[in-house]
């Protein structure tokens, strides 16, 4: 006769899962941890946050008024650092060159400077909400903390560095953002609607993208006037920059509007009675956004690097605004760049930023497909 045992509780057993929640995982988590995969975009992105708020503490941590001209110290080259004490920087005198007649500058770290964390300097706005003149470090008066020498004006290479990371690094983002939105909302509705509104609209994308950039964003630059205030030309160097640049992107986004308008879902939302509205903003822009990101990431390096150009040719950001390109107007000479070299750190800047925004978008490129 078989024996039956009946089934026993144990109050002290925990709860099992149930099989529903098991391997259950938000496609964003799934997205971050392929994100997290690629070490280079991960590097990429944190360098550029730091670069972002350097850029947002920049007058704090500028040593010297990045507009003050210093005649008596003309392409100085960067102060040598020491220990006395405490850190210090050696002193320079000037001194007459008799072969060529030149003033050059002698270091004498018999006579030191000791620098002074958070001490007084040049007044500005700390976060456009105080006045303030404390800064991360300073040397007493008459002396300068010239961290990466001086240009041919005698002001401070590294406060203007660090200043013009201000313009450089956000007008590409704000560039882009518009030239996106642009992209998105004129993409969809030519590959949503299609018929003589896809044909008008790609017909103009053509003519757009038959245009070499650089000049036809010269061309436009060129005709802003030159006495505007700096507020307004960066605001239309913005504009002329994402006028531009949404065309290819809008064709893009054209073409997954396209693959989506199809599906059963958005025939099944038609035959339930939505609207274009509905179905734009519900199925059609959603299922693009991580193609518009990717995009949108990597499109920024180039708007970097086209305000960098425009500022250069001095037809883009003007004195007394600073930004890099701005900065690298004075390396234009090869007899400037080869007597001081530290007058093309700008140039490295540009290319640290241009290259950590690749790798990042490299990398949320490949974690928007966290499947393949």
């Amino acid at each position: 006769m078989a024996i039956v045992q009946e089934p026993t509780h144990d109050p002290t057993a925990q709860p099992t899962e149930r099989s529903s929640d098991v391997g259950e995982v938000s496609q964003w988590r799934l997205m971050w941890r392929r994100f997290k995969q690629s070490k280079l975009a991960v590097a990429g992105g944190l360098i550029l946050l730091v670069m972002y708020v350097i850029a947002l503490f920049a007058p704090f941590l500028a040593p010297n008024d990045p507009n003050q001209v210093d005649s008596d110290n003309k392409n100085t080259a960067p102060s040598r650092l020491t220990w006395d004490g405490g850190l210090a920087i050696c002193g320079q005198r000037q001194e007459l060159n008799e072969e060529n007649f030149e003033f050059v500058y002698v270091v004498d770290c018999n006579t030191t400077h000791k620098i002074q964390w958070f001490g007084k300097g040049w007044e500005y706005k700390f976060l456009g909400l105080f006045t303030t003149d404390r800064h991360l470090m300073t040397v007493e008066e008459p002396a300068k903390l010239y961290l990466w020498g001086a240009d041919l004006d005698g002001r401070d290479v590294f406060a203007r560095t660090l200043i013009g990371s201000r313009v450089s690094l956000t007008i590409g983002l704000f560039g882009v953002a518009i030239g996106t939105i642009l992209a998105a909302i004129i993409g969809t509705i030519s590959g949503y609607f299609g018929g003589m509104v896809d044909n008008i609209i790609q017909r103009l994308i053509e003519i757009i993208l038959s245009v070499p950039t650089l000049p036809l964003w010269a061309t436009m630059a060129a005709v802003l006037p030159r006495d505007m205030s700096v507020t307004k030309r960066y605001f239309l160097i913005t504009l002329i920059l994402s006028l531009v640049a949404w065309a290819g992107l809008a064709r893009q986004v054209r073409g997954k509007v396209m693959s989506y308008a199809s599906a059963d879902y958005v025939a099944a939302a038609r035959a339930a009675g939505s609207g274009h509205t509905r179905i734009i903003l519900t199925h059609m822009v959603p299922n693009s956004v991580s193609h518009l990101v990717v995009v949108t990431m990597l499109a920024i390096p180039g708007t970097i690097i086209a305000e960098t150009s425009l500022s250069f040719l001095g037809i883009g950001m003007l004195p007394p605004a600073v930004s890099w390109g701005v900065l690298l107007q004075d390396a234009q000479k090869v007899q400037v760049v080869t007597q001081y070299p530290w007058m093309l750190i700008p140039a490295l800047a540009v290319i640290i930023a241009v290259t950590c925004y690749q790798l990042l978008g490299d990398g949320v490129r490949d974690a928007v497909d966290p499947y393949g």
